[in-house]
């Protein structure tokens, strides 16, 4: 059976402790990880554990390299900041960088050696560059004391997640964003009056999607069932998973499949499971189901077809559907028309859904081990970005100030506006208070409850229904060393570059399907082979080591 990755293996080292567990991963520290626990615990606790609440020994103050958001610009003042500092003993110390320059500003700190303790809002892949330096701490080496990070890993499952963020030294450089749950967002959006007058179900599989599009364009001919925005790119990339497959801009990856009969990476553009997704795709244009603008028009013009009725179906996500309702407001009138997400139809490889339970987090300065608060400092991090208090106190913020407990559900206090929960209360929870703040809170909550306690109520079930689905599984490890890394980045560029060409010629009929075979004589030409043998070889090698 073929398996595709859920994200990126080129240039991330395999992790050395696959067969033993995230305990034994922590122990990688060694004696000197053991001398700064016990040397540099000022203000930390003794005795602290799953569910305990942080509290500083002593008054203690950690420095970060802060995102300043412009709609909620930091404000010293914020309930968060007062809170911390009442409750925790913990002073945090900003060094605001806008949002605007925040990758440049984040690069030029930490390569100055100037970076505070912690660098938040750093996605995976991204603490890549700092390692070599030594600029960025190894925290894989100090997990023992983060017990409530150890203990969402176990209990959801993470651990082949955590290891695709192990570098060449088999150690991992960056505390990610954790989710209980995949948390997709993407799906085609219908219109669901028309469907109900045609008498259609909503589709549940992608053959389903294709004859719900052919009933539509017979009612309506003079129209495109499905025009799409994002120029193909979100299609695709929440088609692939289902085909078996990866695809387009945002999710063609690496380019490398795992085969697991075979034993070994392919090149995805190679396999059947990408080709029939093509195909696919291919059909609906070629019998006037999907415009075949939607790969190159403006995001302006299919949401104009949608709302002028020369479309009935387009991508969208939990806040472009609300979107695009207004558009439809303006020309159909509220309440004459139905326009909702679908559930991701199955298709050939089941009923799958892509993405990752890794979201974005922080690194840690390699200076900050040599502080005498350092232990405080993971233990307070441990608290207030993966215990369940911490991650409530971050996105909700104090009982009774910021919010209420109605009928065992927490609910913005009448005076405060949440991600669009009382319009036009005169507080913001972001501005005003400093909660729900990306700097301090990763993956909405993390929890699937906390994740879904502010959506609104056909998004939160939309998103249950999806977590039915089955999550596509991880590929084993290929960790590239320097020189193989510098190589494959040549290789991969034409590639992708070839393959995402060829695709949309394909899906257009620009190019025949019959043509197929001289599109990989085309890959062939272009090296796919050294590629994948470079992948292949980094997979080996690091299973003969590891076994």
């Amino acid at each position: 059976m073929m398996i595709i990755q859920r994200r990126t293996t080129i240039g991330v080292a395999a992790a050395m402790c696959l067969a033993v567990g995230l305990g034994a991963c922590s122990g990688d520290s060694g004696e000197d990880a053991e001398e700064v626990i016990s040397e540099k615990n000022v203000g930390a606790m003794q005795d602290y554990g799953v569910g305990d609440t942080f509290k500083a020994s002593e008054p203690v103050s950690f420095s970060l390299l802060y995102r300043d958001h412009p709609n909620y610009p930091n404000n010293p003042e914020w309930l968060f900041y007062q809170t911390l500092a009442e409750q925790q003993g913990v002073t945090l110390e900003p060094t605001l960088a806008p949002l605007s320059d925040w990758e440049q500003r984040r690069s030029l700190v930490i390569g100055a050696g100037d970076a505070p303790d912690f660098i938040p809002v750093t996605y995976p892949g991204q603490e890549t560059p700092y390692v070599a330096s030594g600029a960025i701490l190894a925290v894989s080496d100090y997990l023992d004391l983060m017990p409530n990070f150890q203990d969402k890993v176990a209990k959801w499952d993470l651990e082949d997640e955590l290891d695709t963020l192990r570098q060449e030294d088999g150690k991992f450089y960056l505390l990610p964003g954790l989710l209980e749950n995949l948390r997709p967002d993407y799906t085609p959006a219908l219109r669901t009056d028309v469907l109900q007058e045609l008498g259609l179900q909503q589709p549940t599989t992608w053959d389903e999607f294709r004859d719900v599009l052919r009933a539509i364009k017979q009612a309506h001919p003079d129209a495109y069932p499905f025009s799409d925005r994002w120029e193909g790119k979100a299609l695709l990339n929440y088609l692939d998973a289902s085909f078996g497959t990866e695809a387009g801009e945002w999710g063609f990856n690496d380019g490398v499949t795992w085969d697991e009969d075979a034993g070994e990476f392919v090149f995805t553009a190679t396999t059947d499971e990408y080709k029939a997704m093509v195909e696919y795709l291919r059909g609906l244009v070629e019998e006037g189901l999907m415009d075949p603008e939607s790969f190159t028009q403006s995001d302006e013009a299919a949401l104009a077809k949608l709302a002028n009725e020369q479309s009935y179906g387009i991508s969208t996500n939990s806040q472009e559907v609300l979107s695009a309702r207004t558009a439809l407001d303006q020309t159909l009138g509220a309440g004459n028309y139905g326009l909702s997400k679908i559930v991701m139809p199955a298709g050939p490889a089941g009923d799958i859904v892509g993405g990752t339970q890794l979201e974005n987090g922080l690194m840690i300065s390699s200076d900050a081990v040599e502080n005498e608060d350092f232990v405080a400092m993971m233990q307070f991090i441990d608290w207030l970005y993966y215990s369940d208090e911490g991650m409530e106190f971050a996105k909700w913020g104090v009982e009774g100030t910021t919010y209420d407990v109605v009928d065992g559900k927490r609910a913005p206090a009448a005076d405060v506006t949440f991600t669009g929960l009382n319009p036009g209360a005169p507080k913001s929870m972001q501005k005003d208070f400093g909660f729900f703040n990306g700097v301090y809170m990763f993956a909405s909550g993390s929890t699937q409850e906390l994740v879904l306690s502010n959506l609104y109520e056909e998004e939160a079930n939309w998103q249950l229904a999806m977590a039915e689905k089955q999550p596509e599984p991880v590929a084993p490890p290929a960790p590239l060393n320097e020189g193989e890394r510098e190589q494959a980045s040549l290789y991969q560029t034409a590639l992708t570059d070839l393959t995402l060409q060829a695709t949309l010629q394909f899906i257009l009929g620009q190019r025949d399907i019959a043509d197929w075979d001289a599109f990989e004589a085309e890959l062939e030409a272009a090296n796919v082979g050294a590629y994948v043998d470079l992948v292949n070889t980094a997979q080996q090698r690091f299973a003969e080591n590891n076994g």
